[in-house]
């Protein structure tokens, strides 16, 4: 069968890698186009776009950037159509893929949307829209299930592909001496895989080495961003590695991370950790006044609690960041209550291999369906 696959950032180009090879696994004579990235292509999914161009984060910038967006969803589109795949595969990417699943329901071609969108944080009334264009929904957070239940609509838990994730890495036994770095001090840096988020992130992160003595800070980069990105903590003495996060987190004692799905990753290492996050002033001033949910960090989020301290916009300073750091690092008051904590959270999240339970719904459906 043909599948068109599109994923719009680096951890959706991941998760749609891992989705290929599963649905090759099913079908062997599956076919793949469409957007993402290096990740995907290594899978055999031939792409008429890459993520990298429309990875953008934030109100305002992408309203900025409105013309290029608009660009690669008409060319996208139109592609769309004049490949007519079995099935149209989005991954996570809301604003791109949910005009995209409007516009292939319309065409008569089946949606599968593998990774929700967060339809649950902001405006929760989009659940309707994309329940009226979406034919099947594959949900990686244990609470989504009963939240689209309000909707009179029954979508599939499948688990968490970071899990799937964590469960594959083997740790480099030379990671320490190759890096120059001693276990017991070394505190996790995870600013974040775009370059705008970088940038908001790293600076004060920056500024903690003045405020600890003897703690190897470890900043985890990203190789498919210019490398002058990290530039800034290099000179001031900090060691930025590349492409090694989990060997990083394996390591961590502690760890302050820009929220995002970096903040489940820590969770599944048990490194306590404190979940920062900056952006403009006016995506801010909007997002303040659409977000309807307590916490920004998944781990809080899925936890329906707070086990992880949250520092945002003008909260994030190096003094907060230090005091809230202390708590949870050896000896600090707070940190076996971080450990405890994830516990019940990788519970939650439960043993199911998302990628391969994602790839066996798809195919049965299709199947099903009468597809050729």
């Amino acid at each position: 069968m043909k599948y068109y696959i599109i994923a719009g950032e680096r951890s959706g180009d991941l998760h749609a890698s891992n989705l290929l090879r599963s649905l090759k696994e099913a079908d062997p004579e599956a076919a793949f186009r469409g957007m993402g990235g290096d990740y995907m292509q290594a899978e055999g999914c031939f792409l008429v776009a890459h993520y990298r161009e429309m990875a953008l984060m934030g109100f305002v910038e992408v309203l900025l950037h409105f013309r290029r967006v608009f660009r690669y969803l008409n060319k996208i589109k139109s592609d769309l159509l004049k490949h007519r795949p079995d099935a149209l595969i989005l991954v996570d990417f809301a604003g791109f893929n949910m005009k995209m699943a409007a516009f292939a329901s319309k065409h008569g071609i089946p949606v599968h949307y593998y990774i929700a969108p967060k339809v649950w944080a902001w405006n929760q009334n989009r659940a309707y829209k994309l329940k009226k264009y979406v034919d099947h929904l594959y949900s990686i957070l244990p609470f989504e299930p009963d939240f689209f239940r309000k909707f009179d609509w029954e979508v599939d838990y499948v688990g968490n592909p970071l899990l799937d994730e964590k469960k594959k890495f083997l740790p480099n036994p030379n990671f320490l001496q190759e890096n120059e770095l001693k276990a017991q001090n070394l505190v996790a840096l995870l600013p974040g895989s775009r370059k705008q988020e970088i940038s908001e992130m790293l600076q004060t992160m920056i500024a903690l080495k003045s405020e600890f003595d003897e703690v190897d800070w470890v900043v985890a980069g990203v190789k498919n961003l210019p490398a002058e990105i990290y530039k800034e903590a290099i000179d001031a003495g900090l060691k930025v590695v590349f492409d090694q996060t989990y060997d990083v987190l394996h390591h961590a004692r502690a760890a302050v991370v820009t929220s995002g799905t970096a903040t489940l990753e820590t969770a599944l290492f048990k490194v306590p950790q404190v979940v920062v996050y900056k952006t403009s002033k006016i995506s801010y001033a909007i997002a303040k006044r659409l977000i309807r949910v307590p916490f920004i960090s998944l781990v809080n989020l899925i936890a329906g609690k707070e086990l992880v301290k949250e520092l945002i916009q003008n909260q994030y300073s190096p003094s907060s960041v230090k005091s809230s750091l202390q708590r949870i690092l050896p000896d600090g008051p707070e940190r076996d209550k971080a450990v405890i904590g994830y516990e019940s959270l990788i519970d939650k999240i439960g043993q199911k291999k998302a990628s391969h339970e994602t790839a066996r719904l798809i195919y049965n459906t299709l199947n099903n369906s009468g597809n050729r």
